[in-house]
């Protein structure tokens, strides 16, 4: 099915008529597919011969405005910006998922502070915990639970910065100096700010096992706990 056409200047040059819509974005809905998938360059080269074309063609009487050209030109020019705008960050993108990658790999094998609430207590001694805090308290306490939400003990940590505090060598025992029976136990943490409670978040310790793609693309951290982190997640490396 042979396509129709368009006469431009007074010599009878005629252009195709495919080649117009795609210049002003008016083709039909059989040839809409094709013109979205054209790159800005191929648009760009395809506007530089139909303006060539007509102001070979124009009748010099009266001489086409010019105006409308330029402003596509324009357009044309911010899409091709845009579009290698977006190549460029598409590829810095990769190059630091890359790299983060490279160093999620290096922590395999090691124990990290990653948000989480339970504490181990064996054959006498405790897994190490933390706690993060967003701002500096005058009082941390973190609150230890047993499996039945009963809190158990309080260990009062004081003065604190703001900063993430590891809790290790702790002697896992009652508020009575009973030592606790083996199992998991939860903590959790309060601050005190001018007399207001403050956000104190606990954090668990375990062993990085492996490394795996997050949902986004990132590349995360695998726990012997069970539980995936994402690579900015983890708090400390102990």
């Amino acid at each position: 099915m042979s396509s129709s056409s368009t006469t431009i200047g007074s010599s009878g040059t005629t252009v195709s008529q495919t080649l117009l819509d795609t210049m002003n974005s008016t083709s039909s809905s059989s040839s809409s597919s094709s013109s979205s998938t054209t790159s800005a360059s191929a648009m760009q080269n395809t506007f530089l011969t139909l303006l060539v074309m007509q102001l070979k063609n124009q009748d010099p009487t009266n001489p086409a405005d010019s105006s409308q050209m330029t402003s596509q030109l324009a357009q044309i020019n911010t899409v091709q910006g845009i579009t290698d705008l977006n190549t460029k960050l598409s590829s810095l993108a990769t190059q630091l998922s890359a790299g983060q990658s490279s160093q999620a790999a290096m922590l395999i094998g090691s124990n990290v502070l990653a948000s989480g609430s339970n504490v181990t207590v064996s054959s006498g001694a405790a897994s190490t915990f933390g706690v993060k805090l967003d701002n500096a308290v005058s009082d941390l306490q973190v609150l230890v639970k047993n499996s039945s939400g009963q809190i158990v003990n309080t260990l009062d940590l004081g003065v604190q910065s703001a900063c993430v505090i590891p809790v290790s060598g702790w002697t896992p025992v009652d508020s009575n100096g009973k030592t606790l029976a083996d199992g998991t136990y939860t903590i959790t943490a309060q601050g005190t700010i001018n007399g207001q409670q403050a956000t104190a978040t606990t954090l668990a310790a375990s062993q990085v096992q492996s490394v795996v793609q997050m949902s986004d693309g990132m590349p995360g951290l695998k726990l012997a706990n069970g539980s995936t982190v994402a690579l900015t997640g983890v708090a400390s490396i102990l």
